[in-house]
């Protein structure tokens, strides 16, 4: 008899179901003795809250206090026979593992009989559709009350049947998913997890093709007349991808009261954890620190903003002697709050210099808190330059930020100059300004293309720098990211042309000032 051999994937895939079956079956531990009206009672008292249903059935991913947009989008699924929702929602926020968590429910308690769960590929969605599998399989809790759901001759891995009457298919994105029937039950249940991915968002037919194979092929399975739910997981991962068609879809079935377009961030509109009962302040920081700043947007911020597609140069380089420039430019772009919250405006002060046409950032603060702080980087910036070259410092100061500037910066202002023991004078930059992004592009990215925008190689590693240089590399005419940096340097830059030119201009005396003078002399 020959013996089957397995190959180091199927190992690995054995080792991986082996963990996953006994993970479930350790957490779900029972009382053996638990009697007949015991474990009835149990069933229509959880039944009855989804939550508690939640949390006893699934202990091992029920592991800290759901959030308000968890238990509302759970209500809004459980609640219709006939629903299309999309949660875009953020890594970190256990999309998947809700997901889960509501069709077993709706499986077991014979309300859902045919569940698709499909994603960008046949070997993802088999991986995701493992957990629900083995809950099935090994969940003594499951089993205890609901019975062994495990139905021997249509138990496989990709494709199975439970006890319960309901039937589970995972299929990849493109293939057939016609004759799906758990005997005369066509599909009332489409979980579409993770459909997308970063290089077909790079192809507009490849997400059309893929958009048309979901609304031609996998939603008509589904029977008219009957129950079904579509539910899609994910992140918008760029402008054009099918969880972005899906949101417009959902939006458009809300007008007929069966649709729900749910973006949830991994930080609210105000800047705060939107689950703080599981991702605390320090934990976000200290995570979003590890990567990217394009990766952070796309994947816990729904923004997909591109590297590179603008200031595609970013230079950093030496910054020559101080004493070599003409004279220096302090550039200071306020923002009237205060607030620290991260969906804030960022208040830029930059220490700008100009010497053979290259424009050199020396110094930047570029941050969210106080109007304080904001004057206080006017003074660091100034000492910096330590008497080294001559310095301007200016605020921009358009007609509404004009008594934000009189009634509150200046009175910073004269406080500091006595603290500090410096007379510095700052200029109100009153020049009447264009549309910022196109004046941002317009005149700073010639700059950066032949080299010209020079960022301090000495300041790579201030937090400060970093964010400008992020702010730079995320730039787009549409600013999907914060531009307040390039802002200023931009306006610093103008200031520096404007000053250079004033220099230059000739100088004209009248004849009665000339006879003053030569009399002067005498």
């Amino acid at each position: 008899m020959a013996k089957l051999r397995l190959t180091p994937r199927d190992r690995a895939e054995l080792a991986e179901w082996n963990d996953l079956v006994a993970s479930v079956r350790e957490s779900s531990d029972i009382n053996p003795s638990d009697s007949t009206a015991e474990i009835e009672d149990r069933k229509k008292r959880l039944e009855a809250d989804n939550e508690a249903w939640f949390r006893y059935y699934f202990a091992q991913y029920y592991t800290c206090e759901p959030a308000g947009f968890h238990k509302k989008a759970t209500r809004r699924l459980m609640g219709h026979d006939r629903w299309y929702e999309v949660r875009a929602w953020s890594r970190e926020m256990a999309k998947s593992a809700r997901a889960m968590m509501e069709i077993v429910k709706l499986a077991l308690t014979r309300q859902v009989r045919n569940v698709l769960l499909i994603s960008n590929s046949q070997d993802n969605a088999g991986r995701l559709l493992l957990p629900f599998m083995a809950n099935m399989e090994e969940n003594q809790r499951i089993i205890q009350d609901y019975g062994t759901q495990k139905k021997p001759g249509s138990w496989e891995t990709g494709e199975f049947t439970c006890q319960c009457g309901c039937s589970f298919r995972a299929i990849g994105a493109g293939q057939s998913p016609r004759g799906t029937r758990n005997k005369n039950f066509r599909p009332d249940f489409i979980l579409i997890d993770d459909i997308d991915t970063d290089e077909e968002c790079r192809n507009p037919e490849r997400i059309k093709a893929k958009w048309k194979w979901l609304e031609e092929a996998l939603i008509p399975t589904m029977s008219a007349s009957g129950r079904y739910r579509v539910l899609f997981n994910g992140n918008i991962i760029a402008a054009d991808c099918c969880i972005t068609r899906a949101i417009e879809k959902a939006a458009e079935l809300g007008q007929k009261g069966i649709g729900y377009a749910d973006i949830i961030n991994i930080r609210d509109k105000d800047g705060v954890s939107s689950w703080p009962e599981k991702n605390s302040e320090e934990d976000i920081d200290l995570f979003l620190s590890l990567i990217s700043t394009s990766s952070a947007q796309k994947e816990f911020f729904n923004n997909p903003v591109s590297e590179g597609s603008i200031f595609k140069n970013l230079v950093f380089g030496k910054v020559p002697p101080l004493n070599k420039f003409r004279f220096l430019v302090i550039y200071g772009d306020p923002a009237p709050g205060e607030s620290r919250r991260k969906q804030a405006s960022f208040k830029s002060v930059c220490l700008l210099g100009k010497l053979k046409g290259k424009l050199y950032v020396i110094k930047a603060r570029v941050f969210r808190g106080k109007n304080e702080d904001f004057i206080e980087a006017f003074f660091e910036q100034y000492k910096h330059v330590g008497g080294k070259a001559s310095v301007y410092a200016y605020v921009e100061n358009n007609k509404l930020q004009d008594p934000f500037f009189k009634q509150v910066l200046k009175k910073h202002l004269n406080r500091l100059r006595k603290k500090h023991g410096i007379p510095l004078n700052i200029i109100p930059d009153e020049e009447r300004k264009t549309d910022k992004a196109t004046r941002i592009e317009a005149n700073l990215e010639p700059m950066d293309r032949d080299g010209n925008l020079i960022f301090n190689e000495q300041e790579k590693d201030s937090s400060d720098m970093k964010e400008l240089v992020d702010q730079f590399r995320m730039f787009e005419l549409t600013l999907p990211y914060p531009a307040d940096g390039p802002d200023c340097v931009e306006g610093g830059n103008r200031a520096i042309d404007r000053k250079a030119g004033n220099m230059e201009k000739p100088v004209i005396i009248e004849r009665a000032a000339i006879r003053r003078l030569n009399k002067y002399r005498r």
